[in-house]
């Protein structure tokens, strides 16, 4: 290899696989002292010096100026030293130009290994930094393979894992189509990034919301809370920082074009037609207020905090509310309990008068 080549070489891999100079020069530096040390067998003491502007290559050879020697490849006694050079003193560093004129093939063959495993780990590191900062974002990908457990959704520069326990339930997914995934965790494992993917975690429908809702992004709308059913029902908890705002006006959008998009990336299904609902509540500071907000889509609720220490809160409906208050196998107060974070006990005014006279 010759400078020109190493400097053709170089250049390549800087500009094709992104990776900072130093780290590569770096890397080489290493390689070649890796080779010189395979080629002559010799447990020395090698610095290799690249000149980046004309891939010029050196190799020095250094030696220790020691009373007693340990080791004889990379030690000089005094004697010997101050033949080199009269001034040496323990302690001080000879060093001697050792370049061969050709590394030869084993050489070669040595630092090329060397510096693609440093590359490969300039590639992981360079795509753990770039995930990490994705954490807790959505992303599209493309479905590319699939096993008895997991999908695996290509993101460009990595792969992510989408369990299928993480889908959406009732939906389906096809090879090679793209799919919009909520990066849940993204950890480094000695094989490089693990990037866990999800569409059921309450975190999908927060930043569908906020992708979709530009006023979150602007700070006119806060959000201050989900609870999610994946599959069936979502809460999400709301308010205006402007009282000109109507924030659940602002996320149904004009003839309901917002919430329709966050509808369809929901499993592709308009809520109305049997996908997952998702119902906005008015966040109120009074909990009581709050509360019966949460119930929705059940009307005329009375609520009275039972205990605010335990948050326990007690609910009277009428009659023509209660089952739409508790929803179908209690979903509704069970997401209300949960956005709200009080247990919620509802009764009936007929049920409370029935006790009464008792």
């Amino acid at each position: 290899m010759n400078n020109k080549e190493f400097k053709t070489a170089l250049d390549f891999i800087v500009k094709e696989k992104g990776i900072d100079e130093s780290v590569v020069v770096e890397a080489m530096q290493n390689a070649f002292t890796a080779a010189y040390k395979k080629n002559t067998g010799e447990d020395a003491d090698i610095r290799t010096e690249i000149n980046t502007e004309n891939g010029m290559i050196r190799i020095y050879r250094r030696w220790t100026v020691v009373e007693e020697l340990d080791n004889e490849d990379a030690e000089l006694l005094l004697e010997e030293a101050q033949e080199k050079d009269k001034n040496a003193k323990i302690g001080d560093i000879i060093e001697s130009e050792v370049t061969p004129e050709d590394f030869g093939r084993v050489a070669i063959s040595v630092a090329k290994q060397v510096v693609l495993q440093k590359i490969r780990e300039a590639e992981r590191n360079n795509i753990m930094d770039e995930f990490r900062e994705k954490q807790d974002e959505i992303m599209v990908g493309f479905l590319a393979m699939e096993d008895a457990r997991n999908y695996y959704v290509d993101l460009g520069k990595a792969r992510g894992i989408l369990p299928k326990k993480e889908l959406i339930p009732g939906e389906t997914l096809k090879m090679g189509e793209s799919v919009k995934v909520y990066i849940e965790k993204v950890e480094e494992t000695s094989k490089g990034p693990s990037i866990k993917l999800s569409r059921k975690h309450w975190g999908f429908v927060k930043r569908l919301f906020e992708t979709e809702i530009p006023e979150f992004r602007d700070g006119i709308l806060i959000m201050h809370g989900i609870a999610r059913e994946a599959g069936v029902r979502s809460k999400v908890a709301i308010s205006s920082t402007n009282p000109n705002v109507d924030p659940i006006g602002s996320c149904i959008g004009e003839k309901g074009t917002r919430i329709a998009s966050i509808l369809s990336a929901l499993n592709g299904k308009n809520g109305d037609k049997g996908g997952e609902k998702v119902d906005i509540i008015l966040y109120d500071e009074n909990p009581e207020v709050f509360i019966a907000n949460a119930l929705s889509p059940a009307k005329n609720l009375n609520v009275t905090i039972e205990d605010e220490k335990n948050k326990t809160a007690l609910v009277i409906t009428d009659d023509d509310n209660l089952s739409l208050a508790i929803g179908k196998k209690g979903i509704n107060i069970k997401l209300a309990s949960k956005l709200t974070k009080y247990k919620l006990n509802i009764k009936t005014l007929s049920a409370i008068n029935e006790e009464i006279n008792k």
